[in-house]
């Protein structure tokens, strides 16, 4: 019986290397003969463009404004790309997604308001957190590209860190791989290890 497709969802702190193992996943999925789309959020949309704006210090607004964007831009990758793709049978790799928000955005007594906000969008198969310390993602980010954006900073990174530990439980399938000290191909193989193992038990 033919495999049906995956959304997997790659989470955790700037720096901690989702990207780098959301591309290693696809180029596996890929070289076993499966179709399978690379995506992220946020997505290249309108309102993309103003959450990134805001992430690099050009636009500011209160913590409740950025998530209801982070939603509205969810919406619409959901409806545009991750739930087509899948109709048409490609197993999607998502570079974060709703625990992004959870993680980053939570302010004292708005977590239950986040949660809320995001309890109608599709949840994933897998979710994969990369667990880095907040002054190693630093580091990374200096080494990786100029000027650092609204978060990065080791002790806000940290806290992000703790948040997602925090929300390991939130959906099934959730697994913290330890992003620091390893090869990311040592890594990847973990992954791949994991939804190998994992996935008969989806259909």
């Amino acid at each position: 019986m033919a495999m049906k497709p995956l959304f997997i969802v790659f989470e955790g702190p700037d720096g901690s290397g989702l990207s780098t193992q959301a591309n290693l996943l696809v180029k596996w999925f890929k070289s076993h003969g499966k179709n399978a789309l690379l995506t992220k959020e946020p997505t290249n949309s309108i309102v993309g463009g103003l959450i990134r704006s805001i992430l690099k210090k050009e636009w500011k607004v209160d913590m409740k404004t950025f998530a209801l964007l982070f939603s509205a831009d969810r919406s619409y990758h959901l409806s545009s790309e991750i739930e087509p793709a899948l109709k048409k049978g490609f197993s999607v790799v998502c570079d974060r997604y709703i625990l992004s928000t959870l993680a980053f955005n939570v302010e004292k007594g708005t977590l239950d308001w986040l949660k809320q906000l995001n309890s109608q969008f599709k949840k994933p198969d897998f979710t994969f957190i990369m667990d880095v310390p907040g002054n190693v993602s630093v580091e990374r980010i200096k080494k990786s590209r100029f000027g650092m954006e609204f978060f990065e900073e080791a002790d806000k990174l940290e806290e992000v860190r703790e948040n997602y530990r925090e929300l390991r439980d939130y959906f099934p399938n959730t697994f913290i791989i330890k992003g620091d000290g390893r090869f990311p191909e040592e890594i990847s193989k973990e992954i791949i290890e994991i939804i190998e193992e994992k996935r008969y038990n989806l259909q």
